[in-house]
């Protein structure tokens, strides 16, 4: 039995990287064998803890652990600097968004004030609860952002998982039958949108990561700095307005803006910030898709639909182009 149960410790172990096996895999499974006491030496399997345990170890060892190999260390840092910006695009879009709305509901007069408020109101107290909800829990991207800059791992691990949830409602709604979903893709965009950096940031930000640090400025003034043009896209081409035009005009901006920095110099401050910004853009890019290829053929569109797909061609490029320097920077390291 305990044959049996070391070779099927060494299949769980094999979740690890070979780097990490060869140092540690015959210590590990000594210590699994001798911790095992009377009560349990007629084990047949490692426990689901034990297998847990290696899985989030195997997590940690491929993002950039101390002592990775190059690959991983570049793995590693471009998942927590795709997390890191993908979080500050969110918390600003988090806070811009309510503003702007609310200032807008409360001052176009008493009906408009009253449809507002019909929203929180009269519907009973669940679907109180959640329109409630559906305002407040994607401020936790702020908390999230601030969080992991001030090294709060595990506040920041929380704000991003709550923020997330009010994409998955739609979704979970649809499927008890509540409401049908008219662009399924979109809404599946988006979700992906919000949950890919949040498990990111879980995985990449882990207790043996380096602290995340901002290339230039404080996080205060960068996150006032990003909801400036969000704002500003929202409220000077309202035409274009949904929920990815504004975060993806802040990545338009703000990776142009990086690769005019990175051209002037030698590498990159950051290792893996170009394939990080590249998948950030990818992302954003399925989203804009999503959101506009519905509305190619609706008469009347032309505004919305000539707005996205010029955002459409700026995110394509930019991708491309980040792609590119991702390349050539694994190339030269």
């Amino acid at each position: 039995m305990t044959a049996l149960l070391e070779a099927r410790y060494r299949t769980v172990l094999r979740l690890l990287p070979a780097y990490y096996r060869r140092e540690r895999e015959e210590e590990m499974v000594e210590t699994y064998l001798e911790d095992l006491d009377r009560d349990t030496q007629d084990q047949s399997r490692p426990t689901l803890g034990e297998v847990a345990s290696i899985a989030a170890l195997a997590v940690r060892s491929r993002l950039g652990a101390a002592g990775a190999p190059r690959r991983y260390v570049l793995l590693g840092s471009g998942a927590r600097l795709f997390a890191l910006a993908a979080v500050l695009l969110l918390a600003a879009s988090a806070v811009v968004e309510p503003v702007l709305q609310l200032t807008w509901r409360l001052t176009r007069g008493d009906a408009e004030r009253r449809l507002f408020l019909a929203d929180f109101t009269g519907h009973g107290l669940l679907a109180a609860t959640l329109a409630v909800a559906q305002w407040v829990l994607p401020l936790g991207w702020t908390v999230a952002f601030f969080a992991l800059l001030h090294d709060r791992r595990r506040l920041a691990r929380t704000g991003a998982l709550v923020a997330a949830v009010p994409t998955l409602w739609p979704l979970v709604r649809s499927t008890a039958g509540a409401t049908v979903i008219t662009e399924p893709a979109f809404v599946a965009a988006l979700a992906l949108l919000a949950w890919l950096p949040a498990l990111a940031l879980c995985a990449a930000h882990h207790r043996d990561a380096p602290p995340a640090r901002l290339p230039v400025g404080t996080p205060g003034l960068v996150l006032m700095a990003t909801c400036v043009v969000t704002g500003a896209s929202l409220v000077f081409v309202p035409t274009a307005d949904d929920l990815v035009w504004g975060p993806a005009n802040c990545f338009v901006v703000g990776a142009l803006g990086w690769l005019l920095w990175n051209a002037r110099r030698a590498a990159s401050v950051a290792p893996g910030g170009a394939l990080a910004l590249a998948a950030l853009g990818l992302l954003l890019l399925s989203a804009r898709v999503a959101a506009v290829y519905p509305w190619l053929r609706v008469p009347g569109a032309g505004p919305y639909t000539g707005g996205s797909l010029a955002q459409t061609a700026a995110l394509a490029l930019l991708t491309v182009l980040l792609a590119v320097a991702g390349r050539r920077e694994l190339a030269a390291r």
